[in-house]
Parts: structure tokens; sequence; C-alpha cells
């Protein structure tokens, strides 16, 4: 079956009242940054849905793919077009049917008939359509209520188009709708859940990486930058800032007491981390801890950490389960990646008994006989900015 268009229904965005031109703004443009590659497709958006043309049936079926990774898209349809010709309808509804797996299955037809100029009314055009469709496909079997396969024809002044598939978006709201922040990507399997699910919320990401060779390999870095490459494909480019760490966490290890050493060392990454924030305009800070998963996340280590920053500090994973992030890891396409067996900074410097209940005038007591301002400086105007995905330039990046 050949498809005319892309219909795209707006979900969420359907509530956003005053502001809905500008989401509806975003998510054509997210569509168009995504689809550069395609030269001949078009967007024309509407207030209640979209359409995405093409001459090209390969940039069509290629849309059909792709699309699933677009927040701010409930669902989508391929649809055909027609004359308003009954013969037309019937014939054009055949070659759908014809295009799915029917056998044995449930069936109806819905009928929206927005042209109140054509000359049959909603109930005559449904059975019309209805009955030539079951005189050709016996396998069917009619059911009004959830059909295993809906046939949906709407009758517009300029055509009539038809659908039997609506498939399922990735929901959420349009990056770029609900500012910036600043992801910390560590290479295991939270953080770029995190990333994901601020990406779904409409918040576009910079990505930040604490580096600490020779202790650290050079794969461990590419594993964290193929992360960050994979969370771009969900509509923006994603800059990963690569933090030279060594001489830091060495100055707490001399310094800093075993078993207190990974809350200054969390201390020390969210100070910088709020440097750069600041530099790039991000509004907030983006983390995949989960309470109590490990030593440096339970809330008497969380607020140690925090109180180094009057900045926002988001954990959408705080209350999630190990096999709850697992799963959605698995689902977005990061999980096999964040696996390979490349360590981190985190876990090289890992003390054998670290401090689950860290007393914060303690820590502070600590780190006050080391200054790590110009450590944190030099790490920070020294830091590394590679941008994914790295081949993507177009015109519309600057929006992203």
């Amino acid at each position: 079956m050949k498809w005319e268009k892309i219909l795209v229904r707006y979900g969420e965005l359907s509530t956003k009242g005053r502001n809905r031109k500008e989401f509806i703004s975003h998510l054509r443009n997210n569509i168009r940054f995504s689809f550069v590659d395609l030269p001949n497709i078009k967007v024309i958006a509407e207030r209640d849905r979209m359409f995405l043309t093409s001459t090209d049936d390969s940039e069509i079926q290629e849309l059909i793919k792709r699309l699933p990774k677009i927040f701010g898209i409930q669902s989508f349809s391929p649809v055909a077009a027609c004359t308003q010709e009954l013969e037309d309808i019937q014939a054009t509804a055949l070659k759908i049917i014809e295009g799915l797996d029917y056998e044995g299955k449930t069936f109806r037809v819905t009928v929206k008939r927005t042209d109140k100029r054509f000359p049959m009314d909603t109930y005559e055009l449904q059975r019309a359509v209805a009955n030539h469709v079951l005189r050709q496909f016996s396998g069917l079997k009619v059911q009004l209520k959830q059909p295993e396969i809906e046939l949906r024809v709407e009758v517009l002044a300029d055509a009539v188009y038809m659908t039997a598939q609506v498939i399922p978006g990735a929901g959420g709201m349009p990056l770029g709708s609900n500012g910036r922040s600043l992801l910390m990507l560590s290479g295991g399997i939270d953080s770029p859940v995190a990333g994901y699910m601020f990406l779904k919320r409409g918040v576009r990401l910079d990505a930040i990486h604490f580096h600490s060779p020779p202790f650290t390999s050079e794969r461990s870095k590419e594993k964290v930058m193929d992360l960050a490459n994979q969370l771009s494909h969900f509509g923006a480019t994603v800059r990963l800032h690569v933090i030279p760490f060594t001489d830091i966490q060495q100055s707490i290890q001399a310094q800093i007491p075993d078993n207190v050493s990974m809350t200054t060392t969390r201390r020390m990454m969210m100070k910088i981390a709020d440097l750069v924030r600041e530099e790039i305009g991000a509004l907030g800070i983006v983390t995949g801890e989960s309470l109590g998963q490990v030593a440096s996340q339970t809330l008497e280590s969380l607020t140690a950490i925090n109180a180094v920053t009057t900045t926002p500090i988001f954990r959408p994973l705080i209350s999630f389960d190990k096999l709850d992030i697992i799963d959605i890891a698995q689902k977005i396409g990061t999980y096999e990646t964040s696996i390979l067996p490349y360590e981190d900074c985190c876990t090289i410097f890992t003390p054998s008994c670290p401090k689950t209940k860290p007393k914060l005038e303690k820590v502070e007591y600590y780190e006050s006989f080391k200054d790590f301002d110009d450590l944190i400086k030099e790490a920070v105007e020294n830091r590394e900015v590679i941008s994914f995905p790295t081949k993507k330039k177009n015109e519309f990046e600057n929006l992203l």
C-alpha cells in the first residue's frame, strides 16, 4: 500500500490552551531536525493534528520507523487519500485491508464526515464501505466494540483520507518546551534512563562526565560517548562535557578519610556540574540516583551532596526499583551499552566501607584542610565538549 501522508496526533499538547501554538511549533521544529536527511518531507501543522507528506514512498516508510522516538506525539497513522467518489473510496479501502494481516480478525468502519456537502450521511457511507470490504474479505468478522481492525474514513473538502493503523508515539512533551538541564552521565544503567525521562518531559540536555585517566580507560570514555549519542536519537543535539577529574580524585584520596571520600567526591562533582550548568544557561542538574541503591544514595548522603549548591537537583529515578530501571533501559536501547565492563571513576575509587549516614559537619571539616577551588576551576576550564549526533548539521540546529 502506498501511503500519501502521516497523520500525527498531539495527545498531551492538546491540553495546553493558549500555549498550544508554542508547543506545536517546538514539535514541528523537532520533526524537521530529526528528518533533515529526508529532503522531500513537508510538515503541515494544524491546531489538533499534524500531517507529514512526501513524494517519495521510501521516505514515508522511514517516517513510520522513526516517528515513535519523537516526544510530543501521542500516536500517528499512515494515511491514504482518494477522491470523494464512492467507487474510489471503496477501492482504496480494499487496498488498505489487503496490506494487513486480516484473516480471522474483527473489523469495523468509522466515518467522520467533516465536509457536510458530501451526499451520503455518515451511516450510509459507513455501511457502503463495510459491505464492500466484507464481500471481498470473508475472513473478517464485524465487531463494533474494540475491533482488531478499525478502518477510519474522514471526508474532507479536498479529499477522503483513510487509515487502519494507529501506531503509539513516545508521548510526553516536545523537546525544548521545558528549558535545558545538565545530566550527570556516568556510564552505568541509571543515568541514561534519567536523561531519557527528562527528554520525554520536553527538557533539552547537556551531559557531564568525569574522566580520570589513567585510572579509567579511553574505552570507558567512548562508552559514555556512545550513551550520549544514543540519547541524541530522541530528537535533539546532546552536548557532552568531559571533565578531567584525576587531580581532584587523587587529592581527595590523600586528604579525606576513606569512609567519607565518596561523599566528598560526589560533592566536588556537584560543584563542577553547577559551574558548567551556570555557564551553559541550564536551569537544573539531573542525576540517575535511586534512594538507597548504594551508600552515596541514602537520604543522609544525598543531603550532604545537595549542600554544595542551591540549584535544583532532579532525580527522576529516586523511588524506582533497579529492575524497573533496567526494563526502561532495555526499551530505549541503552542497556547493552551501559553493561559493557568499563569502569568509571566512582567505581575505581569506591572505598571498602563507605559511610551510609555521613554527617555534613564532619565532611565539611575534613574538606576544610584542602582548597579544592583552584582544582575545580581548572577542571571546568580544561573540559572537552563533544556534540551528538556528530554529523547532523542543519538549519534547525540553532533552535535546539
